[in-house]
């Protein structure tokens, strides 16, 4: 969940993050496997209907536009009651419903709030099962937050410079994991919402890079002695190195990892969690955030506040590398879901314009070929087997 932070906060983020934000050569598309049918549910993160006065209003938009589900968060601090988050995402559920949108949560925290150790896990499971009781309509949960960056997880690294941080967030997503299996079984658990970069240097920015936050994580659950899966899917934030970056472009020699890297992470989970009770190769993927944001045009320009910090597209390339991240996704064997970040922009320029419709709702030129490509696919379960189809 990319939280609206101050400019100073996103720059630092930024620079910490120890990937590349230069595009200098596209790789080829990845070869695509036949298929006969989609299968992919494709969605957005939006909280608007949390935060705007009609909320039906903001999920008409969203299933207009053609998503067909919406990630809610909720985040979770040392000390907070469930009450209050409840009292913004009943209405936004409920409009969900009323508007055949699957409503997904995230429940995650900063690190302020790092819930790595017995009390407050206890606390963050608490609050995640209040929050699914009381809405029933929630079949998705995404435990965190990008917990490979030290903006929502710390410590990265123990005093010796090893991994700490997936080891703390493998104790995490257990006991999440078995606390709402124990009150809903049929609630699918989605672990992960890596960031697509990190520096893996623990003595300077602390951050971990996605690949190996997950072999850091397999060696945690292998360590653990556990006899149960942790998780039902792994989610990846898949955004581009820039906004330029198409996602047909892939990241071999580098811990980066982005939708063209579907290979790489099968990989990882293969030999992760290989002869485990924990599904590796077959785990199923969401890709929980992607986005491209798009220059504001002078006659919008009135929307927006503040003063934009990347280099945006034209609307017919957002269109295209969207309409590319759905059609690669739904050629992936076990890619279940894939999140647009946003429907509609936000108004700070520092925050992400990467929305089909303008910050008053209005469509942008990417919308009409975004809601094409979205209605062509399908609702698929976590656990819902994937066919492939004829290539494109």
């Amino acid at each position: 969940m990319r939280a609206l932070l101050p400019l100073a906060v996103v720059l630092l983020v930024l620079a910490g993050c120890g990937g590349s934000n230069r595009h200098t050569a596209s790789a080829p598309p990845p070869t695509t496997t036949p298929k006969t049918e989609s299968k992919l549910l494709v969605g957005a993160v939006e909280d608007a209907a949390k935060q705007r006065p009609n909320p039906r209003a903001q999920m008409k938009l969203a299933r207009d536009s053609g998503f067909r589900a919406i990630v809610l968060s909720a985040v979770w601090e040392t000390g907070a009651s469930p009450q209050t988050e409840l009292t913004r995402l009943r209405p936004a559920v409920a409009a969900a419903v009323a508007e055949g949108i699957r409503p997904v949560l995230a429940i995650y925290q900063f690190s302020s709030s790092t819930p790595n150790d017995p009390d407050r896990r206890r606390a963050f499971v608490a609050y995640a099962a209040a929050l699914t009781k009381d809405l029933p309509a929630v079949r998705d949960v995404i435990v965190g937050n990008e917990p490979n960056l030290n903006l929502f997880w710390q410590p990265q690294f123990d005093d010796a410079g090893a991994d700490q941080a997936a080891r703390d967030y493998e104790a995490l997503l257990a006991a999440v994991y078995d606390g709402l299996k124990q009150q809903d079984a049929t609630i699918d658990v989605i672990g992960g919402g890596l960031a697509p970069h990190g520096g893996d240097r623990p003595s300077s920015r602390p951050t971990h890079s996605p690949t190996q936050f997950i072999r850091d994580l397999a060696a945690a659950y292998r360590s653990s002695g556990r006899t149960k899966p942790i998780m039902d899917a792994l989610s990846l934030h898949v955004y581009g190195d820039s906004q330029h970056t198409p996602p047909t472009f892939a990241h071999p020699r580098s811990t980066t990892i982005g939708i063209a890297d579907y290979d790489k992470v099968v990989a990882l989970l293969r030999e992760g969690f290989a002869g485990t009770a924990q599904p590796g190769a077959t785990l199923p993927i969401v890709y929980g955030e992607y986005g491209v944001e798009t220059v504001i045009p002078q006659d919008k320009a009135y929307l927006y506040t503040g003063k934009e910090v990347t280099t945006p597209v034209d609307e017919a390339t957002q269109a295209r590398y969207y309409e590319e991240a759905i059609h690669m996704a739904e050629d992936q064997p076990t890619v279940r879901m894939l999140f647009l970040f946003h429907v509609v922009d936000e108004t700070r320029l520092e925050g992400l314009q990467s929305g089909t419709r303008y910050a008053d709702g209005s469509a942008k030129t990417s919308e009409e070929p975004v809601q094409r490509a979205l209605e062509a696919a399908t609702d698929k379960t976590i656990t819902a087997p994937n066919t492939p189809g004829p290539g494109r």
